[in-house]
């Protein structure tokens, strides 16, 4: 590129590695780079967030639903700080992100200026893999490419620092000398397979077991016609991890859904109830939900070997590709003739989905959230991407939702953080502009970063093919999640300094912003909101008014949680009498006639026991 300035060339290497979106928000930092892409006409296309967290979630959320790698650009200081936590959230879900920041003069760094930040010491945690400042023309090549290179082979994040006065620079490319790192593009195809001799240990460990389960999470992503087929030789039951939601479809009879604290009690049964454990593409973090430590020989398939190994006591691991792997264990394995583990897996699954409706018909006041996510389920669009926040909502989202054929999801898996769940359907909608995108928020989401990315929605909406995006509010006054958790966990009661926050209007906030929306206050006009929504020809906003008395207990709570909360209402809690109502009859909807007898589930002693203490 003879003749351009060093931020001509960046823009030209990020056109090079396929990159057509970067999100993020303008800032003298960047002024070199923001000058370049007004000479390329907006290639690739800037897309301006409120915010520059909600840029980085951007990213997240286009990586996620596009499996390429997501770029974001902040300023120097400010900028640059605001992103970690969107940085965060991809490193910790295994998700590819380069990050592009300014910094300021080199002739001005280690002087205390104005706007300087440590970012080498700032980023060292969030870009371990890859993190390097450009002091001269002639490494950008090589920077650019290995922070690519690194964060698709890695499955991480990588940060290019970029002081000002190198972005105005002429640029210059390496030489054929000493102390040049001339570089080239591409990242050439791979999948790592196991050796041979561990793939046989693996099938005969599961050969040997007569009830085995398999926990899959989005690691297996590419291998769904391989765990069908595994799940089916060894007439197994299957649980996925959150990010592993949309691997699998939710209506095979034999995948049991969620697992953990936002779990179903058919995948709570599975993994107590199991003599084998196969873990496919998964770092589940909660031992207490898989097999007692003693209970169940165990076989994990992971890509990184660094994450091979851990959460339980795995007597066979695999380090491969998911699908290789699993095309490679498969012959391997002999057929389970005996189906009766299977036939009891998928008469559990078929019981959790009538309560699963019961649950969603308890009346509430005045709306029963698990009524508003039901009602959602059998009118999602095939096509659909589906993005959750985290709290309660995420409950909803992980027990409710079948996801089946090519529908998509995500959320904030691992770092948990609020707010991701508007942005990242908005990088959903830049990742497939030709689809529909739902986010389920909750209140306190929404007001703390969901409502200001409307107006980024209501930017760019029109620039979608098929421009519907709707966010749905469940708005209960409440910070509902960490309600629960100090009710159910610790037995204190509700601490409203902390937890209540104020009721907003968000569907007229929408309308003001030139979108659309709704507020529902009774639970008739649930799914007509639904269908309205569907059917908008732009972004819309469904203000759900729910009832923060429905509990967001897992599915197979003790009754010692329920006394927990109890003892929480003894103590004084505000919303004592709607959460006692609310928590019985939701967890009485598991014992009604219908389903298999209270004696043959596991734990049922237990609960008659705590029962009779009541």
């Amino acid at each position: 590129m003879a003749g351009s300035k060093v931020s001509d060339y960046i823009l030209q290497r990020l056109r090079d590695w396929d990159v057509e979106h970067v999100f993020s928000y303008a800032g003298d930092g960047i002024n070199g780079l923001l000058a370049a892409w007004g000479r390329a006409g907006n290639r690739p296309k800037f897309v301006q967030a409120r915010h520059e967290e909600m840029s980085a979630f951007q990213a997240v959320g286009y990586a996620k639903f596009s499996g390429r790698v997501g770029v974001c650009a902040a300023t120097s200081g400010p900028g640059a700080i605001h992103l970690l936590n969107g940085l965060y959230d991809a490193k910790l879900d295994h998700v590819p992100v380069v990050a592009l920041i300014g910094q300021t003069n080199r002739s001005a760094m280690g002087g205390s200026y104005q706007q300087e930040v440590d970012l080498q010491s700032l980023y060292k945690d969030v870009a371990s893999e890859f993190c390097e400042t450009a002091m001269v023309p002639e490494q950008l090549p090589n920077l650019i490419d290995r922070a690519f290179r690194t964060a698709y082979a890695k499955r991480t994040v990588t940060a290019i620092i970029l002081p000002a006065d190198v972005q105005e620079l002429d640029y210059s490319p390496p030489t054929h000398a000493f102390k040049m790192v001339p570089s080239s593009l591409g990242l050439g195809h791979y999948a790592p397979v196991p050796a041979d001799e561990d793939v046989q240990r693996a099938a005969d460990v599961l050969n040997a077991g007569e009830k085995v389960a398999v926990l899959i999470g989005q690691g297996a992503r590419g291998a769904r016609q391989e765990v069908e087929r595994l799940a089916d030789v060894l007439g197994a039951g299957v649980a996925k991890a959150l990010l592993g939601k949309d691997v699998l479809p939710d209506d095979l009879p034999c995948v049991t859904g969620s697992i953990g604290l936002l779990g179903t009690r058919p995948s709570y049964e599975l993994m107590q109830g199991c003599d084998t454990l196969l873990m496919i593409g998964s770092s589940f973090p909660y031992t207490q939900f898989m097999p007692e430590l003693d209970q169940a020989r165990a076989v994990q398939i992971d890509i990184d070997p660094h994450m091979i190994g851990l959460r339980y006591p795995f007597e066979v691991n695999l380090v491969g590709d998911a699908r290789e792997t699993l095309q490679r264990l498969l012959p391997r394995l002999h057929r389970k003739e005996s189906r009766g583990w299977r036939e009891k897996i998928e008469k559990d699954v078929a019981r959790w989905w009538e309560v699963m409706q019961r649950r969603a018909a308890v009346d509430a006041d005045p709306v029963n959230p698990e009524y508003v996510v039901h009602a959602l389920d059998g009118k999602l669009p095939d096509d659909a991407l589906l993005t959750a926040d985290s709290g309660s909502a995420a409950n909803w989202y992980a027990r409710h939702l079948r996801l089946r054929g090519r529908m998509r999801g995500s959320l904030s898996g691992t770092l948990a953080t609020m707010g991701p769940g508007v942005p990242y359907a908005i990088g959903a909608k830049f990742a497939h502009p030709d689809r529909p995108a739902i986010a389920l928020v909750g209140d306190g989401a929404m007001q703390m970063n969901g409502m200001m990315e409307m107006v980024t929605a209501a930017k760019y909406c029109r620039e979608w093919s098929d421009p519907r995006l709707i966010v749905a509010v469940l708005n209960n006054g409440d910070l509902n999640q960490v309600t629960w958790e100090m009710r159910a966990m610790s037995g204190a009661p509700q601490f409203e300094e902390s937890q209540h926050i104020p009721d907003l209007p968000y569907a007229e906030i929408a309308r003001n912003l030139g979108l659309d929306g709704v507020r529902v206050e009774k639970p008739k006009h649930v799914e007509s909101a639904w269908d309205r929504a569907l059917a908008a020809d732009g972004p819309f906003v469904i203000d759900f008014r729910t009832d923060p008395a429905v509990p967001p207990i897992p599915p197979h709570a003790s009754f010692d949680q329920i006394e927990a909360a109890a003892s929480a209402i003894l103590q004084g809690d505000s919303d004592r009498g709607s959460m006692v109502k609310q928590g019985f009859k939701a967890k009485v909807q598991e014992f009604l006639p219908g389903g298999r007898h209270r004696e043959d589930r596991p734990g049922a002693a237990e609960e008659d026991s705590a029962e009779k203490n009541e």
